[in-house]
Formats: structure tokens, C-alpha cells, sequence
């Protein structure tokens, strides 16, 4: 099969398109014909190395975790599935950018999300899910989310609406019209938060999720009053030290099909910042290194 792969750690110029081994589906996995796989941050940064003490990788690797496909093979133990479905989900922190994946959490995708969506919705949507789970009910109460443009931002911001929050979200300013159009109340990040914040929530905020990493931990702490009020899912050196929920990612088929019936209610849609072709991974992992994005980016296979 052809996939992206990296021979050592290093920048994107070590990302290289060959053909590797096919993989096979073990107990209670599924195999999928890749559509489109997204970028995270965990793949350029296992890519780079700077996990290797935390997530050593057996080199060479394909890189990506989350993808959208057809299934074409089912491990012993795999149920609710069969060959042809047409299913998002993920797999092991590597091993999706390339022409078939072994997944061990999926569901089925909504017809009214195309390959590249349901490729951007798998690693996104159960990082949003578990960190807004984590805050408890979400009905009647004033949910401020930092970072809220980028890929789990906007998967978040999204849910929470659905689940009867009053969202405010924290990106710059171009981002601000995109955010509306999700139900959020926009606001800038940085320096007078606080202040800003007094005006557009009058009556306070109850709860906070952090999925930027900003260096706003401190603040959310402040503005909700009660670090067990805070979720993080971007810096977990910084929730553990001030005693906020931290939460991580974790393979979990019941989220994604939560995120999947959102999906065909019309309350949930990923949204596609850029997508490249298989033979520019190295422009996405670039593109995804700079930050700033909208939404998520992904890779047509």
C-alpha cells in the first residue's frame, strides 16, 4: 500500500511517500480503505520527536491517528459492522495517512458528512466530548472555551450548543464571524479577558475549557472561581499544578457515534480548514505546525 512514512525524527523534509506493509485487522478491529485521514498536533509532534520520551515510536512510521474510509476487513470480535460500511474513527497514535488503517474505535458516518468531515471528526470530536463530560451538565450554564476556532475548539463549541450551554469563545478576530455561525459569542484572547468577559456574561461564567495551551489557565481558574469549574485538554502540566480537570483523548466508539447521531441531526459539522493530496503532507504538517487554524486540516488519500 502506498503511505506517508518518516524514517527517523526530524522536520517535514523526513516525511517521504513509499509503499509499506499492509496491515491486518486483529481481535475486535476493523481494516478501512482511507478517504481521508486529518492532522493533529500529536503528528507533527511525534514526527519531530519531541514525544519520544513519552511515545517512542518504532521507525519508520506513518503518521495520523484519526481517519474516514470503507471498511474492507473485520477482526474476530469486531460487531455492528460489516464490509462496505462507510465509517470514521481511530486507531494508534500512527499508522492513518495511508491507503488502509486499522481502526479500534469507529462509527458509522452521517451521509451529511463528506470523507474529508468524517476524516476530521474522529480525534476531535471524543477530545471535545471528553473534556466538556468532565464539567458535568452543560444545560443553562455559561461555557467559556478557549481556543475555540481550531479543530477541537470548534467540535466543542458545537456540542455544547447542542447540549444547552451559552458558549463564549476566545479567538482572533477573523475567526469571530466563524464562531457566530457556530452559536458562539466571540471574544478576543489575551490580556483583559476578564474584563471583556464582565460584558458579555453579566451574570458570570460557570465553567471553562481550555483547548489552546495559551498560558490562560491561571485566568480561567479566576474567572470561574473554582479549578474543579476548569477542563483542559492542551496543558496538562499547567491543569495539574492549579488541580483542573485534565483530560486525554481516548479511543472510544460510543463518543464517536454520539459525535455521528449530532452529525445527522444537523448539529455537528466538522469543519475543513484545508485539505491536501497524500503527496503534500509535508504542506500539511507545515500548515498545522503554524497554529492559527480553523477548523481542521486533512488529507485526501
Amino acid at each position: 500500500m502506498r503511505a506517508a512514512r518518516f524514517h527517523e525524527y526530524g522536520g517535514t523534509e523526513s516525511l517521504v511517500i513509499e509503499q509499506a506493509p499492509e496491515p491486518h485487522a486483529g481481535f475486535g478491529e476493523i481494516r478501512v480503505r482511507v478517504a481521508a485521514a486529518s492532522v493533529n498536533p500529536i503528528d507533527w509532534k511525534l514526527r519531530a520527536g519531541s514525544l519520544r520520551q513519552l511515545l517512542p515510536l518504532e521507525l519508520p512510521a506513518i503518521p495520523g491517528r484519526d481517519a474516514a474510509g470503507v471498511v474492507d476487513e473485520i477482526g474476530d470480535g469486531a460487531e455492528g459492522v460489516r464490509i462496505g460500511d462507510r465509517v470514521f474513527g481511530l486507531g494508534d497514535v500512527t499508522g492513518a495517512t495511508a491507503e488502509l488503517v486499522i481502526l479500534s474505535a469507529w462509527a458509522h458516518a452521517p451521509a451529511e458528512w463528506n470523507n474529508e468531515q468524517a476524516a476530521g471528526a474522529g480525534l476531535a470530536s471524543v477530545t471535545a466530548m471528553r473534556g466538556l463530560n468532565a464539567l458535568g451538565s452543560l444545560a443553562g450554564r455559561t461555557l467559556l472555551i478557549e481556543g475555540a476556532a481550531g479543530g477541537v475548539g470548534s467540535a466543542a463549541v458545537q456540542i455544547a450548543v447542542a447540549q444547552g450551554a451559552t458558549v463564549i469563545g476566545t479567538a482572533g478576530e477573523r475567526n469571530h464571524e466563524f464562531l457566530t455561525s457556530l452559536g458562539a459569542v466571540p471574544t478576543t484572547y489575551g490580556p483583559g479577558l476578564t474584563q471583556r468577559l464582565s460584558a458579555l456574561a453579566p451574570h458570570g461564567v460557570d465553567i471553562a475549557l481550555d483547548t489552546a495551551a495559551s498560558g490562560s489557565l491561571d485566568d480561567l481558574v479566576s474567572i470561574t472561581g473554582d479549578p474543579t469549574r476548569v477542563a483542559t485538554v492542551a496543558d496538562h502540566a499547567g491543569g495539574q499544578r492549579l488541580g483542573t480537570h485534565v483530560v486525554n483523548a481516548e479511543n472510544d466508539s460510543t463518543l464517536l457515534s454520539a459525535a455521528a447521531e449530532l452529525g445527522r441531526q444537523g448539529r455537528y459539522t466538522p469543519h475543513i480548514e484545508q485539505t491536501y493530496p497524500l503527496e503534500r503532507i509535508a504542506d500539511a504538517h507545515a500548515h498545522a505546525e503554524r497554529g492559527r487554524t480553523r477548523g481542521k486540516i486533512v488529507i485526501c488519500i
